[in-house]
């Protein structure tokens, strides 16, 4: 964790806390929204949820602020128990993913609200504000409006405005959502600057993988009101736990091979297995379109590693390419520059690189699809 920088001392003057979930269930109905959920954040840690909808990352993060209740469980923050303490004495603060500024108010007094709530005198106020306006980079933005502001610049102000409380802990629910990808990204990094300087701890909802991957310490995989993989972001994308992280973060190919031993063999070629304990037998293999590579191949020779460039998206400084191999289709993520030398049309031949690979139940899926 870095230290505050030296233009903003004591953004955040108290020292990180714990959060400790532990078998929390939530029911709306004969829908289970959390089925006995257990997380713990370090002291300083940001932390995402990530899922699909309806997986209870919004829940967990609602639980936790005490905007809800929960069935069963317990929470408590810096070893304190405030399962049932109202939302008003969790001494939490959340960003939305609507800004929720006051409209008739400045960035300035918008930030100053909550310490007005808490009776702190109008210069303590106004100091704390332009602290905080500081540092999300909106001090010169301090006496405009909200509708003189763009949609990021609202949520940095709504950022500042968490903070400015001097919170024990920071939500944020899906806080990028409603912005465009050029800005939803220079706000992501920023966030995650701001996070490391304050050192406060963190706990962040959001459905977007590269959001996920880009800022976390760790990531948390949720399905059914369970998490099913909490690791770092390297680990939860290379070694995931579960098929449905595999094919969850990220694009997996869904090819058809059998387990041996130690390794699953996928059309001819023998890839070692994450889990080793695999019983032998038919299987689906998760693999990652950049473990697969293409060479042109003009030999005309028919195998189960060579087949007809179908498609290529432009990504970038990397592209997506979709082979035909006859009975299936593969992606393959090769530099763009490769890839234009393999337009649609063209044969090739196939190297899977020996990358542990991850393998589901052999349910017969189309090789290659999308999850």
């Amino acid at each position: 964790m870095t230290s505050p920088p030296a233009s903003t001392p004591n953004v955040i003057s108290r020292a990180a806390v714990e959060v400790r979930m532990e078998g929390l269930s939530r029911r709306y109905g004969p829908v289970v929204a959390l089925d006995g959920l257990d997380l713990t954040v370090q002291p300083g840690e940001l932390v995402t949820l990530l899922g699909p909808s309806g997986c209870g990352k919004t829940t967990t993060l609602r639980l936790l602020a005490g905007l809800e209740d929960a069935d069963a469980g317990r929470i408590t923050v810096g070893g304190a128990d405030v399962t049932g303490l109202p939302a008003s004495k969790r001494d939490m603060g959340m960003v939305f993913q609507a800004y929720s500024l006051f409209p008739h108010m400045t960035a300035r007094q918008n930030v100053a609200f909550g310490l007005r709530l808490r009776r702190h005198g109008s210069a303590q106020r106004d100091r704390r504000a332009l602290e905080m306006l500081e540092l999300v980079d909106l001090v010169t933005q301090a006496d405009r409006f909200p509708h003189q502001l763009s949609g990021g610049q609202q949520q940095r102000v709504a950022l500042a405005r968490a903070l400015a409380i001097e919170p024990q802990v920071l939500l944020l629910d899906e806080p990028l959502s409603a912005l465009d990808a050029k800005v939803r990204a220079q706000l992501r990094d920023q966030i995650r600057r701001i996070q490391l300087d304050v050192g406060i701890t963190t706990l962040f909802v959001t459905h977007d993988q590269e959001e996920a991957l880009a800022i976390s310490d760790r990531v948390g995989v949720m399905q059914e009101g369970r998490i099913e993989q909490l690791a770092p972001p390297t680990e939860v994308y290379s070694r995931p736990a579960t098929a449905f992280v595999a094919e969850f973060v990220g694009l997996t190919n869904r090819l058809a091979g059998t387990v041996s031993g130690s390794t699953v063999t996928v059309r001819g070629r023998d890839l070692p297995l994450v889990d080793l304990s695999t019983p032998p037998g038919p299987v689906t293999a998760l693999v990652r379109p950049e473990a697969v590579t293409l060479a042109s191949d003009s030999s005309g020779e028919s195998g189960p590693l060579t087949g007809t460039v179908i498609a290529s998206t432009f990504l970038g400084a990397t592209s997506r390419v979709t082979v035909d191999l006859g009975d299936t289709t593969i992606m393959a993520q090769l530099s763009t520059a490769d890839a234009t030398a393999l337009p649609a049309g063209s044969r090739v031949s196939l190297t899977i690189r020996p990358d542990p690979v991850l393998v589901s139940a052999a349910s017969a899926p189309a090789a290659g699809e999308e999850s």
